[in-house]
């Protein structure tokens, strides 16, 4: 019973001993045709031979701490900095500029808005009249489909032409 005791740890022993030896491995230094130099733990080829590594483990290279994160990851708006010889507008002149712009949002907001009533009209909620060239039922379901996806088109020029003019100071 004992000597069948120390067979078995005899065994585990060298068990443990094989897998540690085979866990260390061989490593190739490749260097193919094209001059590149490869390390790996599998022979690629005639171009790689076995590296005369010593028996200790090599440790993995130190994480990187995380990047700090800049101002305007955290929330707060960064400061942007401006060249000496950039150009300035005084205020007067911003607030002119702004309502020229304003002008001409508002205006393309009219004429978009009324685009947007006269397709809704012509759709009819998904039913617009027949013409006398779609005698064809798919010619028909054509139109309807492309009357529907202009009317979406026209919405959301609308709701991006107010965005817009909000966002105007």
């Amino acid at each position: 019973m004992i000597l069948s005791l120390q067979r078995g740890a005899l065994a585990c022993m060298l068990a443990l001993v094989s897998a540690s030896a085979a866990a260390q491995g061989v490593i190739y230094k490749c260097t193919p045709p094209g001059g590149s130099v490869e390390y790996t733990d599998i022979k690629r080829g005639n171009y790689c031979t076995a590296m005369d590594l010593p028996g200790t483990v090599i440790a993995a290279p130190p994480r990187r701490a995380a990047p700090a994160r800049s101002p305007t990851q955290a929330g707060q708006p960064a400061a942007v900095p401006v060249p000496a010889a950039f150009p300035r507008v005084d205020n007067a002149e911003q607030r002119a500029r702004d309502a020229d712009r304003r002008a001409i949002l508002e205006d393309e907001l009219k004429s978009e808005q009324q685009k947007l009533a006269e397709l809704r009209f012509e759709y009819n909620n998904g039913a617009p009249e027949r013409r006398g060239d779609e005698r064809n039922y798919a010619k028909y379901q054509e139109r309807t489909a492309t009357l529907r996806d202009s009317v979406g088109r026209a919405e959301k020029n609308v709701e991006a032409l107010k965005r817009e003019i909000a966002n105007i100071r």
